[in-house]
C-alpha cells in the first residue's frame, strides 16, 4: 500500500466519508502548500492532548470546567441532557438555549450491552441532588434508544420533588440526528418541548 492509498483509507474511516470523498480529500490536500499540511498535521497530532471532556458536564473543552459550566450568566436551574459532546455544539450554534448541559456519553442499547451504568446518568442525578435544578430537558435523538433512555432518566428523576422533566418537541424527525438538524427546526423543538 502506498502513501496515497493509506491516506484514502484513513479518511474513509471518518463518519460520513466514503472512498470517493476520501480520495477527493487526499487529492485536495496534495494541492495545498507545505505550510498548510504541516499546520494540519500538527493540529491533528495535539487534538486529543488539548481537548478533553469537561469534568462537570462532559462536553469537549480545552479548560476544565468548560466555558459553559463556568459562565455565571448561564441559567443554573436548567440542564439539557444530550447523547454526545457534539450535540452541545449543535444546540449552542442556534443560540437560544442559555442553561447548562449534561452529556450521557451514549444511549441505553441493551442489544449492544449498553445499560444505564455505562452512561453518566448517576452523575446527572448527583448534579440534580447537589444543585438547585428546576428543569431537566432531555434532548436525546428521537429513536427507540433515545426514547428508552429518556424514559429511564425521567423515571430516575421522578424521585426528586418539584423537578420538571421535558423532552424536545417532535419537530425533529423520528430517526433523525441532532447533528444534522437545521437551526429553525431545533429552535421550534426547544420551544415546543413537552413535560414527560
Amino acid at each position: 500500500m502506498n502513501a496515497f492509498d493509506d491516506m484514502v483509507n484513513i479518511f474513509s474511516k471518518l463518519p460520513g466519508i466514503g472512498k470517493k470523498s476520501s480520495t477527493r480529500i487526499v487529492n485536495w490536500l496534495l494541492k495545498q502548500d507545505e505550510s498548510y499540511l504541516l499546520h494540519f498535521s500538527q493540529s491533528l497530532a495535539v487534538l486529543q492532548k488539548k481537548i478533553k471532556k469537561c469534568s462537570v458536564c462532559g462536553a469537549w473543552t480545552e479548560t476544565d470546567p468548560c466555558p459553559i459550566c463556568s459562565n455565571p450568566l448561564r441559567n443554573k436551574n436548567e440542564i439539557c441532557v444530550v447523547e454526545q459532546p457534539q450535540d452541545v455544539l449543535t444546540i449552542e450554534a442556534y443560540g437560544d438555549y442559555k442553561g447548562l448541559y449534561h452529556v450521557l456519553g451514549g444511549l441505553i442499547k441493551p442489544l449492544e450491552g449498553i445499560g444505564p451504568s455505562q452512561l453518566s446518568i448517576n452523575q446527572l442525578l448527583q448534579r440534580i441532588k447537589e444543585n438547585d435544578i428546576q428543569e431537566v430537558i432531555i434532548a436525546t435523538n428521537p429513536t427507540v434508544e433515545g426514547d428508552t433512555t429518556a424514559l429511564y432518566i425521567n423515571e430516575a428523576i421522578s424521585k426528586f420533588s418539584n423537578i420538571k422533566v421535558s423532552r424536545l418537541a417532535t419537530g425533529i424527525p423520528v430517526g433523525g440526528d441532532l447533528e444534522y438538524i437545521d437551526k429553525r427546526t431545533l429552535s421550534l423543538s426547544f420551544r415546543g418541548r413537552t413535560q414527560l
